[in-house]
Order: C-alpha cells, then structure tokens, then sequence
C-alpha cells in the first residue's frame, strides 16, 4: 500500500518503499545504532544490513497515519533506552518533514548487541 496526499493541484502517491528508505536512512545516522537486520521469520535468525539494504530491515504500514516498525542491532555498552527513543524522535520528525505525511508511531525492535 501507499500513502497518497490530494491536493488542488492532483494526487501524490509516497510508496511504503520510499517512506521504508527514509526512516532507514535516518535510523542509520543515529548514534549507537551499528545496522539494521532482517529477521528470518522461522529461526529468529538476525543478519546485519549494509546501507544498500536498509530497507529491509523496517516495516511500513500506511492507512491514515504511518505506522513504522525498525529491527536494530545496536552498540555494546550505550543505553538501549536513550538510542531507542533518538531512534524514535529522528524517524519520526524526519519522515513527516519529508513526506508531509503524520506519523502514529514508530516502533523499535532491538534485535542483537554489538560490540
């Protein structure tokens, strides 16, 4: 699904994709943050993420407001709590500036540490 926005001038669509990279994208220039993971549905196996696949490693889902959910690995040593909630805050501004498009939430999953 997507997100649409209307307007005189026509309708815009904004991918799930397209909102997936920007909350990536953001997720990444956090600090303690080292990557995000995709999740093996049967194992809960977690491999670490490139930049390249940064979408991958969130799921967007779009109805009125934008729900986002992030997989993390984060940094041995730093607060879970405090990166969670810059993760959360960053995300969050980021992508309704970008799109223009209210955020509900933003959910983060710490899924591995790092050292």
């Amino acid at each position: 699904m997507s997100a649409k926005i209307v307007n005189s001038l026509g309708t815009t669509y904004i991918s799930d994709q397209t909102i997936a990279t920007i909350a990536g994208m953001c997720a990444l220039d956090c600090y303690g943050i080292v990557g995000m993971t995709a999740k093996g549905a049967k194992d809960g196996f977690a491999q670490l993420l490139g930049r390249e696949n940064v979408s991958r490693g969130i799921s967007v889902t779009t109805k009125e407001d934008i729900v986002i959910e992030l997989y993390v690995i984060l940094e041995y040593g730093i607060s879970i709590q405090a990166v969670a909630d810059n993760i959360i805050d960053n995300v969050k501004y980021y992508v309704e500036r970008f799109t223009g498009l209210k955020v509900e939430c933003v959910n983060v999953t710490v899924e591995g540490i790092r050292a």
